[in-house]
């Protein structure tokens, strides 16, 4: 195993991110960005000063800088050490400085050692990981030297104050974190990758990001704990993707709805998922008086504030304003303006984002609240608003974190630096602190400035949102799902599983309850025995025979030779089963056929008669009808309809019977179903539609052809218009349809369906409502459109009565031609009236020709509760047999003649049994 020396900045890397450690323990170089330059140029100039305010404590002749050997430590005299490097082939730390402690006695003999580290740390407060450092140096020290250190101290801040460490505890964690850097060093496998705070300032940021983003990882999501990661991987979830499957709707119990929502981490995956806004609940956002929006920049290490910005609305516009503080000290007259400001408003309510403002102004009470503003004060706090607040758990916008910058950029909003950011801003009021750079002070505020602004667009759809009035906003701007009316999945959900293994099917099986009542319960259980054996020995009645035909007809010649000299051969009979229909019954009807077989006296060819009803079908056709009504017109499943024959009649058919007669009544009636094509075709007015119906998995589509009197349907693959086209080539009557382009290439005249229309219209004036070009046009159409209507409802479709209307349609076209629109929904209207115009009034020119294809879609919804029923389970040739049917069966209907009757008539022309039963 090649050895490896632990340097400090492995240690401080890991403490921040394992994977930052690894890529230095792989020796790869961190890039360099300015905040890192800032970072080391200003813990230089505080080490000097550190540096410095010891060097005062102790004579010239006392301290020594630079590198001192581990064996000339212990006897060294010089009480302060700068800049010590301590360091063993295994560990090397630079410790900031060594102070030698007075001790009693021979400390050669001591196990202790006589130094004390110092680690310098720039920031007003001490942290986790300046302790865990300051143990780092402890441990290489004590590695260097062969003894052991109890305490060490840290100068921190500008006041340069020290803090004395016992080290004992720390060294034990700092010794486990040097342990794992160890094992990870040695098993040469890098750590799982995972986003955190420190992310902001590490030069590896863009690497791991988009590491993280091509895997989809976890931790994208701000602010999940390590501990509900480790939770979700256990579970096999590890990209945001997998997580977003996770959320289920949950119905909030009675006694928990005044509880706050907790935040769902699988319900932001879904908002991210689908790109989509989710919302739970109602949240509410009310803003009751006059809106102050507030972002205060400081130091938080410092604790201080330096900058404060405002937005207020005047009139139709907007005022900024900003308060400035150069030191600590010009803190509270930056606080002072600020109230005076504010309290100059009218009813004034700050808004803000997040609980920092919230911090300030509390602090800010306590620091320089005097008598006189404590009212005005306490309005303020009292009455702010923080919309991170309403959004937290109630507001999912498709963004890995809900910070003002990450919401306000998915809502189209952007900063004039593209590197504005919480932890630049920091660095540039640091760099201003040292040049006085006014560049730096003008960036400062127009950041705060923009700010203010996103804070403004947030608060604004966040109001929006919490609207019930939300249509407008929802069909407009962006994609909105309500979490409350999202369907919620059952736990336990009927139908078929699905496995991912084969074992598992086959062991599922083993518990269907008939293969466990019929082969397991069966040999255990005497009832179910019984049972079983009673349901398969059910006593098979004699079937009655209510008719006995003689078929006494004899063939001309032999069907194989066409010799006329043929003999009877042997006698058969066929039982035939079948409905009987009456006036107010059906019942079951056998008859059983007897007849003889021939032979040929020159071939010796056998052969039954050909036409015998004996010779092709053992069930009769008034059953068929039957089952054909009860499949079609009724719309019930085959297998029920299975059932039903078995109960009522006692007919045992078998599996796949129903749909075999299905399949032989479609050929019957195919002739009808052409006689009905064919009828459409040749008359003066058709409407057509079609539908998406699913095949296997894949869609397909239905046309619908209708008229006053008639309906087919039609079978395609896909949606093009091809089959229509060369179908309505010699159509020459006037077609109704929707705006589908494959009926434009159609030779008629054609009347397209001005409700699609208006439908379409009132969908974007719903999205649109401030769009006056929009709301114009439509507004114009519709009084156009009103007289039209109510010519037709007071004397009918007659084109003398409405033939007036033609000056009006004229003059509406000739004036939206000559109108220039500026908004792009207004000019896609108008392309589409230009490009429609000599179609959508010609009903005007027409008599009994609608100026809607509500005949059409009507049509549609036999075969829509049809196909409900079928449920994708069938097949193109099936969906054929049943279109067949479907269409004799509405044509029926559209002519007022029974659908069974016609079945059970026999006929093959609707006309012919309407005119032999007048109704």
């Amino acid at each position: 195993m090649n050895m490896f020396q632990l340097t400090e900045d492995i240690f401080r890397a890991f403490l921040h991110c394992e994977t930052k450690s690894y890529f230095k323990l792989s020796d790869s170089v961190e890039p360099l960005s300015e905040l890192i330059h800032l970072q080391q140029s200003l813990f230089e100039k505080f080490k000097q000063k550190c540096q410095r305010r010891l060097r005062s404590r102790f004579g010239d002749d006392e301290f020594h800088e630079g590198s001192v050997l581990p064996q000339n430590l212990a006897k060294a005299k010089d009480r302060l050490l700068l800049n010590c490097m301590a360091e063993t082939p295994q560990i090397k730390s630079r410790i900031n400085a060594l102070e030698r402690v007075p001790t009693s006695g021979n400390t050669s003999n001591t196990k202790h050692n006589p130094y004390v580290p110092i680690r310098f740390v720039p920031s007003e407060k001490i942290a986790d990981h300046d302790k865990f450092l300051l143990a780092f140096d402890a441990i290489a020290l004590a590695a260097a030297s062969g003894r052991t250190l109890l305490v060490g101290k840290i100068m921190h801040g500008d006041e340069l104050a020290t803090v004395t460490v016992k080290l004992l505890p720390y060294i034990k964690i700092a010794q486990s974190i040097i342990n794992k850097i160890t094992s990870q060093q040695a098993c040469q496998t890098p750590p799982p990758l995972i986003l955190n705070k420190h992310c902001v300032e590490c030069g590896f940021r863009v690497q791991c990001r988009q590491v993280a983003l091509k895997s989809d990882d976890l931790s994208l999501l701000s602010g999940m704990p390590d501990k509900e990661r480790k939770r979700l991987h256990n579970r096999g979830i590890l990209s945001v993707t997998q997580l977003s499957y996770l959320f289920r709707p949950r119905r909030k119990r009675r006694s928990l709805a005044s509880k706050p929502d907790k935040n769902s981490y699988a319900l932001r995956a879904l908002a991210i998922r689908d790109n989509k806004i989710h919302i739970v609940g109602k949240p509410e956002l009310k803003i009751t008086g006059t809106p102050v929006y507030l972002d205060v920049e400081g130091v938080p290490d410092r604790g201080c504030y330096y900058l404060i910005g405002i937005l207020t609305p005047s009139g139709s516009s907007w005022v900024r304003q900003f308060f400035w503080a150069d030191e600590v000290s010009d803190e509270k007259e930056m606080w002072n303006s600020f109230l005076r400001s504010v309290g100059s408003i009218e009813n004034p309510q700050l808004i803000h984002y997040g609980s920092y403002e919230t911090t300030f102004l509390k602090r800010m009470k306590d620091r320089y609240g005097a008598d006189s503003t404590l009212p005005l004060l306490t309005r303020l706090i009292e009455g702010s608003v923080n919309v991170l607040k309403v959004i937290y758990a109630q507001v999912y916008f498709p963004t890995y974190a809900n910070g003002l910058k990450e919401i306000t950029r998915y809502l189209g909003f952007g900063w004039s630096d593209s590197a504005a950011s919480g932890i630049n801003a920091l660095m540039w009021r640091l760099k201003w602190e040292s040049s006085r750079d006014p560049a730096l002070k003008e960036k400062l505020i127009t950041y705060n400035a923009e700010d203010c602004e996103a804070l403004e667009k947030v608060t604004n759809t966040v109001m929006k949102l919490c609207d019930a009035q939300t249509g407008a906003l929802r069909s407009n701007d962006y994609d909105i799902v309500e979490v409350d009316f999202l369907r919620r999945e059952k736990a336990y959900p009927l139908g078929r599983n699905e496995f991912a293994i084969p074992e598992l099917e086959k062991i599922n099986k083993s518990a269907y309850w008939d293969y466990q009542r019929n082969r397991i319960y069966l040999r255990s259980s005497p009832s179910v025995k019984a049972a079983v054996q009673r349901a398969d020995k059910r006593p098979s009645k004699p079937v009655h025979v209510n008719k006995t035909i003689e078929l006494r007809a004899r063939p001309a010649c032999c069907p194989k030779c066409g010799a006329k000299r043929i003999e009877k051969h042997d006698r058969h009979s066929r039982v035939v089963h079948d409905l009987r229909f009456s006036r107010s019954s059906i019942k079951r009807w056998v008859i059983r056929y007897c007849f003889h077989r021939y032979i040929c006296c020159s071939c010796g060819a056998t052969f039954l008669p050909v036409d015998s009803p004996a010779t092709k079908s053992k069930y009769g056709s008034d059953l068929r009808s039957y089952i054909v009504y009860q499949i079609i017109e009724l719309r019930i499943p085959q297998t029920t309809v299975e059932d039903s024959l078995s109960q009522l009649f006692g007919l045992d058919m078998g599996a796949g019977a129903v749909h075999l007669q299905k399949t032989l009544a479609s050929r019957v009636y195919e002739v009808t179903y052409k006689g009905i094509l064919k009828d459409l075709v040749r008359g003066q007015l058709l409407h057509v539609d079609e539908t998406k119906i699913s095949i296997d998995g894949r869609d397909a589509f239905v046309w619908v052809l209708a008229s006053h009197e008639a309906v087919a349907y039609i079978y395609t693959d896909s949606r093009e218009g091809d089959m229509v086209q060369e179908l309505l080539r010699d159509f020459k009557g006037v077609l109704v349809s929707d705006f589908y382009a494959a009926y434009d290439s159609i030779d008629c005249p054609q009347q397209k369906c001005l409700i699609h229309l208006i439908r379409d219209l009132n969908e974007d004036a719903l999205k649109h409502p401030f769009n006056e070009e929009l709301m114009e046009l439509v507004r114009q159409f519709a009084g156009l459109l009103k007289p039209i209507i109510e010519t037709i409802d007071r004397f009918g479709l007659k084109t003398r009565f409405l033939r007036k209307h033609k000056v009006e349609v004229t003059r509406y076209n000739r004036l939206l031609s000559t109108r220039t629109y500026s908004t792009e929904v207004a000019i896609k209207y108008q392309k589409r009236f230009q490009k429609s115009a000599a179609r959508l009034f010609t009903f005007l020119d027409y008599d009994n020709v609608p100026w809607n294809n509500n005949n059409a879609e009507h049509a549609v919804k036999p075969f829509a509760k049809l196909r409900h029923v079928i449920g994708g389970m069938s097949t193109p040739k099936g969906i054929r047999e049943y279109l067949v049917l479907l269409s004799v069966a509405e044509t029926c209907k559209y002519r007022g003649v029974s659908f069974l009757d016609f079945l059970h008539s026999g006929e093959k022309n609707i006309d012919d049994f309407m005119k032999e039963c007048p109704r």
